[in-house]
């Protein structure tokens, strides 16, 4: 687990899984071939020494002013999915949770910032062979846009979680559907960060002078900051997602803004710095 302080907001990750994938998975340029050609900087944090991905599915924990506020849920418990590595999972999430305070009793809010299969699992878990809300007196918060596309959507292997992980909770009123500005407290807001999905938000966080922010997938893994053209797999608007990571690296390349890669390996925060006509993320 790691923790950060902004200003008198602190952020908290909690991670379900961590190991190196094959880049390929997600970036089609990502081969091995290309990754140790012309991304050495990546290593040791983001790159292990075979040019794979070093990947992380996490939750942030975010206090401020009173409110715990769970961004991303992973991927979840007792699911039935397409990739079995992710098929009926086991893990101790919940008790991790607990270390940083957070109980299903006492978080506040959940916000998904869009709702693929990695971002909700554990919106719910199930009980008597029913999925129920997880954090039974939390609002979670869900795009508008996004739910509005993603319930009517045919694909099986969204149709699972958003069946077992989002209208759950969509139905029993826990949820609240907001646009992509929607703020959460003073401290908190979201901000719309379209293409990877049609209603995808990123998280801002800004205390006392110090500001954050939470990427979502609109990156998958820092190499995305030097070449945020590359194509990504699971993007479902390629032309939008392209922009969206060029304009979400000119606007906080060396600002300051501390930078949280939703799926980015440990450390997974940093700082995006302008490097000729492109970009690095240095943690």
């Amino acid at each position: 687990m790691n923790s950060w302080n902004i200003g008198d907001v602190k952020i908290s990750r909690i991670i379900e899984s961590e190991s190196p994938w094959p880049g390929t998975f997600i970036l089609p340029n990502a081969t091995p071939e290309n990754m140790l050609k012309y991304a050495d900087w990546l290593q040791p944090h983001f790159m292990d020494a075979k040019g794979k991905l070093i990947m992380s599915i996490h939750a942030l924990v975010i206090e401020s002013k009173g409110k715990r506020i769970v961004v991303d849920t992973c991927i979840g418990n007792d699911k039935v999915r397409s990739n079995p590595v992710w098929s009926k999972l086991k893990l101790p999430f919940l008790d991790n949770l607990k270390q940083v305070g957070c109980t299903r009793d006492n978080v506040d809010h959940v916000v998904c910032t869009h709702l693929h299969v990695d971002h909700v699992g554990w919106n719910t878990t199930l009980e008597n062979d029913k999925w129920v809300p997880t954090f039974k007196n939390a609002k979670y918060i869900i795009g508008g846009t996004e739910w509005d596309f993603w319930s009517h959507f045919d694909g099986a292997d969204m149709r699972d979680p958003v069946e077992d992980s989002v209208r759950p909770v969509v139905d029993s009123g826990h949820a609240q559907l907001v646009d992509s500005t929607h703020k959460i407290t003073d401290e908190v807001w979201l901000e719309p960060t379209p293409g990877h999905t049609p209603g995808h938000h990123s998280v801002r966080i800004s205390s006392r002078g110090h500001d954050a922010v939470i990427t979502g997938d609109l990156m998958h893994h820092p190499i995305q900051c030097q070449f945020p053209e590359w194509d990504d797999s699971f993007d479902s608007d390629g032309a939008m997602a392209k922009k969206t990571r060029r304009a979400f690296c000119e606007r906080y390349a060396d600002t300051g803004v501390l930078v949280f890669g939703t799926h980015f390996g440990t450390p997974s925060a940093g700082k995006i710095t302008k490097h000729g006509d492109s970009f690095r993320f240095s943690a």
